[in-house]
Formats: C-alpha cells, structure tokens, sequence
C-alpha cells in the first residue's frame, strides 16, 4: 500500500499523525500534488471533516454530572443576643407627638386630653401660670402640638397665634418639662413666612359652595368675586358648570398657616368665555388688578357690597312682603347670615351711621357730588359720620333691624339723590391700563402667573378624576 492509500484509509482516526508523516515525506507528496491535483484536493476535504468529527465526539464525551463527587459543608451560625437587643431598646426614651385646635370651653384638663395626655402636674401649672393661662383657655381656633413621653406625660407644648390681622409678625409659647419635672414657660415673636398656594373649583349651584368644596378661604373667594364683580354678574349671570382657578398668598409662622394673604391671579370661565386676573403694582404706586393683557380691572364701583351672597329681591315694583302692598323697591336684597361682612363698593366720606326707622342701622356714603350708596338693616356699623373710607373696607354686618323679615342687606345706589338699579354699579368706569415703563416686568409677572394657573387647573382636574 502507497502512502496516499495509506493517507485515505486512515485519515479520520488519525489525521494529525499522518499529517505529520506527510510532512516528513514531503519530496514524495509534491510529485504527487503535481501528478493528481483532483485527488489531494479530495483528501483535504476528509482530513478536515475527520478532524471536526473527533473535535465533536471529544466534547460529547465529558464527564456525567451525576457522577461528579459531593462534599457536604457545615458552618455553625451564631445567634443573636436578643435579650441585649431587648434590654437596648427599653433604654431608648420614646417620643409622642399630636396637635389639636383650642376651644373655648377648655379646661387644662379637657384640652391636654384631646392631645392624648393625661398629666395632672401640667394641667396644674396651665391653671397657675398667667401667660400660659392667657395662651390657651378662652381661645377658640388656636392650633396647639405636644411632645410627650410614652406615660402620656407633656414634655412641650407649642401655640402660635398673630397679635392683629396685618401684622407681619407672630407670638409663640412654649412650655417645657425640665429633667427635675419641673415646667417653664417662654413667649417670644417671629416673622411670618408667605407661600403660594392653588385651588381651583366647579360651580354647581354658587361661587361660595364651589369655593367651599375646593377648601378655599372666604378672605380669598371675597377677592375673587371683587376682582371679577365688573365682568361676572355673580348673582345672575353665573353658569352651572363654570370652573375657576386661583392663585393665593398665605402668611406662615413655621409651616403653619395663620393668616390668608392676597389673591395674586385668577382665571374663570364661565359660559364658554374666560377672565383672568393678575394682581401688580407699579412703584411708587398702589397695586391693583389687571388682565394679562395689562388693562386694569379696578371699578370705580364693585358690583356688590356683599359679593357672593343671594340676592333675594330685585329693584322697582314688588308686594312688600310686611305691608302686603305694592309699592317701588327703591335698592335690592342681598339674603345673608347675620353678621356677614358688608363693605364699601367704593371711596367715599360717610355721612350717615345711625338707627333709621324701617331702615333699622343704616350707613349712607357720598362717593362724589353726584352719587351715594345705602346700607340698611345692619346688626352693627363700623363706622361714624364723617369718616373716609376706601372701597372694600367693612362698614358693618348684615342683620334684621328695622322692617324685615330676616336677616339680608337692603342695598341702594343714588345718582343726584334719584335711585338707580344697583346692579349697574359695575358699568361705572374703570382705571389706566399698566404704562409702558413697566411693561416688561409687568410681562414677566404674567408669564409666571399664567404657568402657576395651568397648574392650578390640573389640580381641579385631578381632583375631579
């Protein structure tokens, strides 16, 4: 047999050692190469074939898992000291915290128990000490947080409260537990904080219960309806389905709000047409209301001394509702709860603040030469005769003095001492758009205002899914 038999019988098992041999022969192998190219060509082919076959059966031949040694291996686990741990925490001095508003029937007792404490020794001393004493009982609306200890005994007490309604600062007491178990007391003031905050709302029936459902202050829905008295009939012309959004300042002594500040812009629609409002004030100047556009909002009138009350009786001929007689209504009816704030719908000088008859307490100011306003059956009047007041200040409350039948306002508008309807206070001029020295800052302002808007309207409509 010649090398090439040789070579093709055997080259599958044993490819690499003949490989070897041809090399060793490689005078022989290139004559033949040259004799019959076919046949190496052939031979290659099974060389290559035989040794992808053995790389194959060397890889299916590895060791079976089954067969492969287990070791087993054991590790001892400490465990841990509970009773040390147990002991640790029952060192630790644990901490209760809670808060409750004042009322103005609270004893130290009743109030330290609606904070969830029951410690005699710090009812004792708010009974005995003045300035605690003053603090807290015969308060009503006073927000009160404690610290205490897991025996339900005080460790501080807090309370903050505004000394007048535009103050720019507040007072805080603080009572302390010493180590001794004895308390101390201190009264110190701080400056308010103001932050911004958004509300927004649906009308079903009213503005007020629309406001109410959204959380928002009377102070700010008061200014919402004042702001838009001029373009928004609220009485009449107010659609189920209206939707507003607001934005608004509220003064804060440490995170807790105490006092609602300005309206600084709003935004209704209402009956498929939308009115904003930006509040700006140029310096040197008072600051007013303005649309986003710049055109002042400020009336020489507001629409309504009592903004987001029912108006109960319209103005000329009705059945007077005592007298059983008809007779010309000479103002209109606002129906509202007993002390409801009424206010001045613009600048004037009083000169009328007495008891008139049918009238009961009444107020009449004089705007200008021409044109005044009256404000009859009042439960109390705020101001004197002869006093100048601005428009939205309060010159009484609402009542039932005089002839009425229930508590509202009989509201009157005069021009040359001849009654008009009052419901066109509103179409009674308005004020000087924004001036073009400040138009870029005014610019500004309502960009801000109009991103602040958009999110109050998400909120509604978040609230609403």
């Amino acid at each position: 047999m010649n090398f090439f038999d040789q070579l093709m019988t055997t080259a599958k098992p044993y490819s690499l050692e003949l490989l070897a041999q041809a090399k060793a022969h490689s005078e022989t192998l290139r004559a033949f190469v040259a004799r019959h190219p076919q046949h190496v060509t052939a031979v290659v082919a099974a060389v290559l074939l035989g040794g992808g076959g053995g790389a194959f059966a060397v890889a299916s031949l590895g060791p079976d898992a089954a067969n492969l040694p287990v070791r087993t291996l054991v590790e001892t686990l400490e465990t841990p000291n509970l009773e040390a741990q147990v002991a640790s925490l029952e060192q630790k001095t644990l901490r209760l915290y809670r808060n409750d508003i004042t009322r103005g029937t609270d004893t130290p007792e009743s109030l330290l128990r609606r904070l969830g404490l029951v410690d005699s020794a710090a009812a004792a001393f708010i009974r005995k000490n003045p300035e605690a004493r003053q603090a807290l009982l015969n308060r009503s609306g006073r927000n009160v947080s404690v610290e205490a200890n897991e025996q339900q005994q005080l460790l501080t007490l807090t309370t903050r409260w505004l000394r007048s309604d535009n103050d720019s600062q507040f007072q805080r007491m603080v009572i302390t537990r010493s180590a001794q178990n004895t308390f101390s007391v201190r009264t110190d003031t701080a400056p308010l904080t103001a932050s911004v905050r958004m509300a927004g709302g649906t009308v079903a029936s009213s503005l007020y219960a629309a406001s109410d459902e959204a959380r928002l202050p009377d102070t700010v829905t008061r200014q919402l309806a004042d702001v838009f008295s001029g373009q928004i009939d609220f009485h009449r012309a107010l659609r189920k389905g209206a939707v507003f959004s607001v934005v608004y300042e509220t003064l804060e002594a440490e995170g807790e709000p105490l006092r609602t500040g300005r309206l600084l812009s709003a935004e209704i629609t209402n009956d498929k047409k939308t009115y904003d409002a930006i509040w700006f004030q140029e310096p040197g100047q008072k600051g007013a209301y303005y649309t986003m556009k710049g055109d002042s909002l400020r009336r020489a009138f507001l629409a309504s001394p009592v903004p987001y009350s029912r108006l109960s009786s319209g103005f000329g001929s009705r059945l007077h509702p005592i007298l059983q007689t008809r007779r010309a209504h000479t103002g209109v009816d606002y129906a509202a709860p007993t002390g409801t704030p009424v206010i001045s719908v613009a600048d004037g000088v009083v000169t009328e603040s007495s008891y008139q008859g049918a009238y009961g307490n009444m107020v009449v100011v004089q705007h200008n030469a021409r044109q005044s306003t009256v404000y009859a059956h009042l439960s109390r009047m705020n101001v004197k005769r002869g006093q100048a007041i601005k428009q939205g200040d309060i010159i009484g409350a609402v009542g039932t003095t005089g002839l009425s039948t229930g508590p509202h306002l009989h509201f009157e508008f005069r021009i040359g001492g001849r009654h008009v309807d009052p419901l066109t206070l509103a179409q009674q001029g308005s004020a000087e758009p924004v001036s073009a020295a400040v138009r870029p800052q005014f610019n500004q302002r309502a960009q801000v205002a109009r991103s602040q808007l958009m999110a109050a309207a998400q909120m509604r409509q978040g609230n609403i899914q």
